[in-house]
This record gives C-alpha cells, sequence and structure tokens, in this order.
C-alpha cells in the first residue's frame, strides 16, 4: 500500500443547527488498497463522518466545524459531489435508494452520468458489474422496486462503480439482509478490493463481517474515537468483543488517536 492516504479525515468536529454535535474530533486515514471498517452503534456519528467525506451534509443542515477531510490531498469542502465523483470518490448511502421504477440496468447506467464515458465504455463498467453480481444481470430488464433488499443493494453498489470510484464509501451495506446475502456481498466487495486495488471505507454496526474483511478498524462511540488498530488486534481485544461481537459484557473506554 502506498504511504500518502487516499482519505485523510483530521480531527474532524460535525454539528447540525449549529448545536447538536454528532462527531468530535475524529481522525481516520484510508490508504490506496485498504479497506476500513468504520464501526459503532446507531447514532455513533459513522453516518455523518461519511457524508462529511462526500460533502454532503449541508442537505440535512450539517456542517463540519473543526479539523478537515482530505481526498487525494485535497480537502472536500471546496468540492461539488459531482467533482467528487469524477475524481474517483463514490458513497452508496445507507438504505439503498434504488430509483424503484426502473429497471436494474436503467439504475446502473444513472452511476455513469457525468463521466464522459463513451458507449464501449458504459458497456464495458456494465459487463463489468454483471460478471461480479450474476443475479443482477438475469434482472437487469426488472424494475428494482420488484427485487429483493439483497438485489437492490447490489444494484446500489454497482451504480457506485459505474462511475470507477479509486474510493467506495458504503454506509451499513448489511442493515436488514439476511445473514447468507451480506456474505454474498462482502464476498464480492473483497474481490474488488483484492483484485482492482479498490480502496473502501464501511461504515457498519455488524463488526464481526466487517472486520472479517477489513485492514484496519475504527470504533465511534458518541461521536468520539473508542478505539482503533488492525482488524486483528480489534476482534482479539475483550470490549471489542463484548460490544459489537456480541460476546461478554462490554467497558469501552475512549482513547486518543
Amino acid at each position: 500500500m502506498s504511504h500518502a492516504p487516499l482519505l485523510a479525515a483530521e480531527d474532524v468536529e460535525i454539528a447540525y443547527d449549529e448545536a447538536i454535535f454528532a462527531v468530535r474530533r475524529v481522525s481516520l486515514l484510508v490508504h490506496p488498497g485498504e479497506v476500513v471498517a468504520l464501526l459503532g452503534a446507531n447514532g455513533a456519528g459513522k453516518s455523518s463522518l461519511l457524508r462529511a467525506v462526500s460533502n454532503i451534509l449541508h442537505a440535512q443542515r450539517g456542517r463540519v466545524t473543526h479539523g478537515r477531510i482530505l481526498y487525494d490531498g485535497t480537502s472536500v469542502a471546496g468540492s461539488s459531489t459531482s467533482r467528487l465523483v469524477r475524481r474517483g470518490l463514490a458513497q452508496v448511502l445507507e438504505g439503498r435508494h434504488c430509483f424503484r421504477h426502473l429497471s436494474a440496468e436503467d439504475n446502473l447506467l444513472t452511476g455513469a452520468l457525468g463521466r464522459g464515458s463513451s458507449r464501449l465504455e458504459t458497456r464495458r463498467d456494465l459487463e463489468h458489474v454483471y460478471a461480479l453480481f450474476p443475479v443482477i444481470a438475469e434482472k437487469r430488464r426488472v424494475a428494482a422496486g420488484l427485487l429483493s433488499g439483497g438485489q437492490q443493494q447490489m444494484i446500489a453498489i454497482g451504480r457506485a462503480l459505474m462511475a470507477r470510484p479509486r474510493l467506495l464509501l458504503l454506509d451499513e451495506p448489511s442493515m436488514g439482509l439476511a445473514p447468507i446475502v451480506v456474505a454474498e456481498i462482502f464476498g464480492r466487495l473483497a474481490r474488488l478490493n483484492r483484485d482492482e486495488g479498490l480502496a473502501i471505507l464501511i461504515a457498519e454496526q455488524n463488526a464481526a463481517v466487517a472486520l472479517r474483511h477489513a485492514h484496519r478498524g475504527v470504533v465511534l462511540e458518541n461521536g468520539i474515537v473508542a478505539a482503533a488498530g488492525t482488524a486483528e488486534v480489534l476482534r482479539s481485544k475483550d470490549d471489542i468483543r463484548a460490544a459489537y461481537l456480541g460476546l461478554g459484557r462490554a467497558n469501552i473506554q475512549p482513547v486518543s488517536t
């Protein structure tokens, strides 16, 4: 992996309506070719941090009040979301957000809009997604709203991949899905990382599956970093195992990063 981070969040604070702090002095790095798991319970600040990285906090009256976020060495604060996508940063929002009345394939094609691809490039990208998720190839003409939650999640990920990202942000990709579907999706993501070097930042409550595939993890607790380290180390910590892997009793103490 490169020593220069692809993503660097430095001492970031995030507030909504100038008063409600969701994230307090959080720092994290994602290097090229790395999978990082951002862990924590609902309300811990994971989604807020991902929205800040994509510069979409303003849509919910939030903003970064301290620190900075750099993507590929440049602050995201001065970039529109569409420009960040063109630069290789794509996000899959929590809840999938498919266009329910469009076919699976038309949903995927929306991910290529604004990138200036030729028809041949777009077709190649479609085939790439279909090779990754064969079930979507079979359902390409079916309206997304008629598909299962797992298939919709695959469409949402495939749509982001159509933008040819260097860094993929995923917000709670396992939410509401059966364990066998979660395992399949994470297996495909691991393949993308292993075979193509795609960097991934995954916000997840399901720490067990996330740490199985991540290189490193950062645990948020009430908007602050409670623990950070390699996936192997986090899996071995009793407090992490208790709080997020369902083993024993939890007693997490915040730590500085």
